[in-house]
């Protein structure tokens, strides 16, 4: 850790009310930013997608349940992956305890993933999740959405991610969809975000921009120190 400077209590309180103002700048900054995420216009979603669920298969529109908002993530879990992605996994642990908080604001959260589904319910299992996660791989939903990609996009170099051209180096990534119906059923895409934009969904992640060490990551490898929640050591090695 890099030697920081020592002060008196006065210098200290001096110096965070000063970082204070910043934090509160950046506050309503922010604020400003998500009425305008909410302001965007929408596009009406007319495809006919299907998605097989424990339930049995649902369209796009029983996804919602009985609300009128929906937030899908967008979970990195290809047809014949061994385990889902540790990266979408540390996003997955901030899930089940904000259900019945988004609920009591009229939103559904659901996890989208192109495995079978008994591939995730055995994941799910092992990982102790409880929050809906579906499988979306007979329908076109992850290549509509920009989340996944086929060997032929790779090969004309088509791929894009993030709403520009990429070279992402799998064939599925991740990411946030929200959807929202209206009174007559009719479905809108209103907002998705990709990359660092997932950052603000990530409760852990928080945490440690508080610390003094902070992420402590890699530039070039940021995430190559996370494990899956239950392949830790006692002390978190």
């Amino acid at each position: 850790m890099d030697q920081h400077k020592i002060v008196s209590r006065e210098a200290w309180v001096q110096a965070r009310v000063a970082l204070l103002e910043r934090e509160k700048a950046f506050t309503r900054a922010r604020d400003a930013l998500s009425m305008e995420r909410r302001c965007l216009p929408w596009v009406e979603v007319t495809k006919p997608y299907t998605f097989n669920t424990n339930e049995g298969e649902k369209a796009l529109a029983d996804l919602f349940g009985d609300h009128s908002q929906l937030v899908v993530y967008h979970f990195m879990y290809g047809p014949d992956w061994q385990t889902g992605c540790k990266s979408c996994s540390f996003w997955a642990d901030n899930f089940d305890r904000n259900i019945a908080h988004l609920a009591a604001r009229d939103v559904t959260l659901v996890a989208v993933s192109r495995a079978p589904l008994e591939t995730l319910n055995a994941f799910r299992r092992r990982m102790d999740w409880s929050f809906d996660w579906v499988s979306s791989g007979g329908s076109d939903f992850n290549y509509d959405f920009d989340v996944s990609f086929t060997p032929e996009m790779r090969e004309k170099g088509e791929i894009r991610y993030n709403y520009q051209a990429s070279d992402f180096p799998v064939d599925d990534a991740p990411g946030i969809s929200v959807f929202c119906k209206s009174e007559d059923a009719a479905i809108y895409h209103t907002y998705s975000t990709y990359g660092r934009g997932l950052d603000m969904l990530n409760a852990g992640y928080h945490y440690l921009d508080l610390v003094p060490k902070g992420r402590d990551e890699d530039g070039n490898q940021p995430m190559s120190w996370l494990k899956l929640r239950d392949s830790y050591a006692a002390n978190g090695a």
